[in-house]
């Protein structure tokens, strides 16, 4: 790139983009939308016993400042000024939960995230308060079941067995947030003045929000028993929050003073990236889980068919709130990383997509991944995840390709549920995320909907879409979201090439699978430090 590159690029954007396996920061031209640079990070996960699962606040926010400092590096060596990025956005992974102590800035546990299995029992004991012990109880506020995956119960769990939380409760010293609240906090000045904030989209996965009248539930605070003052202030998805502090930026001083402008949940930002905003347009990410949002305008829809009701964004104070309906499958990419990390039949996630290319065939045997038991559309927690249909002749080959047909005949039944709930089937599905990247996966899934699979050349839409919402804020006013200025995207499409009898079929055996993995646990443990 030419020296004089930075004049003619004009402004930038940049987007954090905190994952539940990697963080990334992506520097974006607010103009053409077009990706200047990024760099990325693995994130640890502990499971510190069966069922659980943590990573350390601290590391995912070093792991921020890591991957700001490495693209502002690599911006440089291309003659881009980083001056001139003049907004910073934040798509986190939703409902991990984090506790701090706003007089430290340390945090008080390690985050408790989304695919944690711990709280069943407390799931349970909750459960028992609840008339009819119906699970569906708050779904008219929430739009959520009651369920392990969401933040209230996280936090319920926390406040109910580590002592140093409950102390901090005591004195005032605890703050709760997703990771968006705690980035941005961390970021803004932490203990020094930091922003406690969180969006609308992020606070609708807490279980505590009233995803009507937009606020913390008071009702819901009482049956939690969750003091509302730890809580971070709801603001909407695209607005200024607060600057980026020079204790808290990167080593360089970089982006100090640099607005922090946008914030989105992982999907939600993934639903703007995709441009989804329209009623009725739809996108599914493939990421650790897999997640398939529909926007349903501004009036919020409720499933009959087991979906969940979500903020899908509110792009300004001023501005209405869109909503969307979800699917939410738990294991998609982890199961990817299942085989790579814990069975070691493949040395890197690339991998699987040959072994699988080279056999083309699960060969009858079927893979239920309900590691964390099965999200929608069964929510189901005693599940547990089986591979079934083994002869003497499965090898890796067929398991890794049935590890990939498992994400598809997930999203076959989310995107099943949708269609039922919508009244009108999607006559294709956006897609984006991480194992996009996997053509088998993607011609796979295409094959299996019986609908072909579009998929945009520049998969980053989740990072996209925090970009586009922090450009877009008041105040800074450098990225337009008016229809007739966005970026056409070009995109890659993959037909269905099977015929739909063989689809049915599969299918049809897929749903025998995921009957023989339900009902596997219950929440009294035994001897062997396993659930019976």
């Amino acid at each position: 790139m030419a020296a004089s590159a930075s004049a003619t690029l004009g402004p930038l954007v940049g987007a954090i983009d905190q994952g539940t396996s990697s963080t990334r920061f992506l520097v974006f031209n607010a103009k053409t939308a077009e990706l200047l640079s990024h760099h990325q990070v693995e994130i640890q996960q502990k499971f510190p016993k069966e069922g659980w699962v943590e990573q350390d606040a601290k590391e995912i926010l070093q792991s921020v400042h890591e991957c700001v400092e490495r693209t502002c590096e690599k911006l440089k060596q291309l003659n881009i000024d980083i001056t001139n990025i003049k907004a910073i956005g934040v798509s986190n992974q939703r409902e991990t939960t984090v506790v701090w102590d706003k007089t430290t800035g340390e945090p008080l546990y390690n985050a408790i995230v989304w695919l944690d299995l711990r709280t069943q029992s407390t799931v349970e004991r909750l459960l028992n308060r609840i008339p009819g012990k119906n699970k569906s109880f708050f779904k008219p506020r929430t739009g959520l079941p009651l369920s392990t995956y969401f933040s209230a119960v996280k936090l319920r769990w926390l406040l109910d067995n580590v002592e140093e939380i409950k102390q901090a409760v005591d004195d005032g010293r605890a703050m709760f947030g997703t990771i968006d609240s705690w980035l941005i906090w961390s970021l803004t000045g932490g203990r020094n003045g930091g922003v406690h904030c969180t969006d609308v989209t992020n606070a609708s996965r807490t279980m505590l929000f009233n995803i009507h009248s937009l606020e913390w539930d008071p009702e819901l605070c009482q049956f939690f028993d969750i003091p509302v003052e730890m809580l971070p202030k709801v603001r909407s998805s695209s607005e200024i929050y607060g600057l980026m502090k020079i204790s808290s930026a990167v080593k360089s001083g970089a982006l100090t003073g640099v607005p922090i402008s946008g914030c989105l949940g992982d999907q939600s930002a993934a639903l703007v990236g995709q441009m989804c905003f329209r009623d009725g347009q739809a996108k599914n990410t493939y990421g650790t889980g897999c997640f398939l949002l529909c926007n349903t305008g501004p009036k919020s829809v409720f499933s009959e068919h087991g979906l969940l009701t979500t903020v899908a964004y509110q792009l300004g104070r001023d501005k209405p709130v869109y909503y969307a309906l979800e699917g939410s499958v738990a294991i998609a990419g982890a199961v990817v990383r299942w085989l790579r990390d814990n069975l070691g039949i493949v040395k890197s996630s690339q991998e699987v997509e040959k072994l699988a290319a080279e056999v083309g065939t699960s060969y009858g045997c079927y893979f239920v991944p309900a590691f964390s038991g099965l999200y929608a559309p069964y929510w189901e927690p005693s599940a547990r995840g089986i591979i079934c249909g083994l002869t003497q002749f499965t090898n890796k080959n067929h398991i890794a390709f049935a590890a990939l047909e498992a994400v598809c005949f997930q999203t076959r039944e989310i995107l099943d549920a949708m269609n039922k709930d919508c009244g009108i089937p999607l006559s294709q599905l956006q897609v984006d995320g991480g194992m996009t990247n996997n053509k088998v996966l993607m011609q796979l899934q295409a094959d299996i909907l019986c609908i072909p699979v579009v998929k945009p050349s520049m998969p980053e839409t989740t990072a996209l879409g925090a970009a586009m919402a922090a450009g877009a804020a008041e105040g800074v006013g450098i990225w337009s979201l008016d229809p007739g200025d966005l970026t056409a995207v070009t995109c890659e499409r993959f037909e269905p090439q099977i015929n739909p009898e063989e689809s049915e079929y599969r299918y049809a055996r897929w749903k025998k699978a995921v009957l023989k993995s339900m009902g596997w646990e219950t929440s009294e443990p035994h001897s062997d430090g396993t659930n019976k």
